[in-house]
């Protein structure tokens, strides 16, 4: 068995990620690879949260939303959240992961609310367990979410999933000189105007103290990397 660098994570996946290279949706392979890959990471001991974003749905009615008015839009997102966690869950179990839901909004017929207490005792037996609805509250992007979670469960770092293997001294497409950082303090982020998550969430988990991967997670074998220490991505730390 691997030693993994860290016992608790959480793990932000945006809604995109599960749409692989579709232009809306869930792409059945693309999340079926993911659970793989979560799958692997916990079967090594680690505890895993997840808090997951709904732009790959929110996206198909996107248009109709233009002019909308923003709490609406923003719940109307908080509900494409949770499609995204059932679909998840559901996923998980067809792949062996045992996993939970608990929702930031009270939907009780479909998924759990989101209750602390519940949620710590799901991972401590192993469980992951996925939040949805971001923080049940307009105006507060699922990153901030992650934050929040986060610090609620405990978690040593949070690994923010993206598709680009971590975090530049430029942008990568339109530089070629540009440099990836190993790691990187959350303030040279900030002198830097590099962005790494909202200001809301990087604020919170600077706060904390609470160190953010960021990472590919289309490269195979990324994640299972990331939980085991080794030199994948970019770490923001204090």
């Amino acid at each position: 068995m691997s030693v993994t660098a860290y016992r608790r994570v959480l793990l932000k996946l945006s809604g995109e990620a599960l749409m692989g290279e579709d232009a809306f949706g869930i792409n059945r392979g693309t999340l079926e690879r993911m659970v793989a890959e979560i799958g692997e990471v916990v079967r090594l001991g680690v505890e895993m949260a997840i808090v997951i974003g709904g732009g790959n749905i929110f996206r198909g009615v996107a248009l109709g939303a233009a002019g909308m008015d923003r709490a609406t839009a923003d719940y109307m997102g908080m509900m494409a959240t949770v499609m995204n966690a059932m679909a998840l869950q559901d996923a998980m179990r067809r792949g062996g992961v045992e996993a939970r839901v608990q929702s930031a909004l009270n939907i009780e017929q479909v998924v759990e609310p989101y209750i602390r207490p519940k949620a710590m005792r799901y991972l401590e037996e192993g469980k992951v367990v996925i939040f949805a609805a971001g923080t049940g509250n307009p105006f507060f992007t699922t990153d901030t979410a992650a934050a929040l979670r986060g610090s609620e469960m405990g978690v040593q770092i949070v690994l923010k999933a993206t598709k680009v293997d971590g975090i530049y001294s430029a942008d990568p497409k339109k530089d070629p000189k540009a440099t990836r950082f190993a790691s990187i303090s959350f303030d040279e982020a900030l002198s830097r105007r590099l962005q790494v998550m909202d200001a809301t969430a990087f604020a919170l988990c600077r706060d904390q103290k609470l160190p953010i991967k960021v990472f590919d997670m289309t490269k195979p074998g990324a994640l299972r990397r990331v939980a085991t220490g080794e030199d994948e991505g970019t770490l923001v730390h204090v």
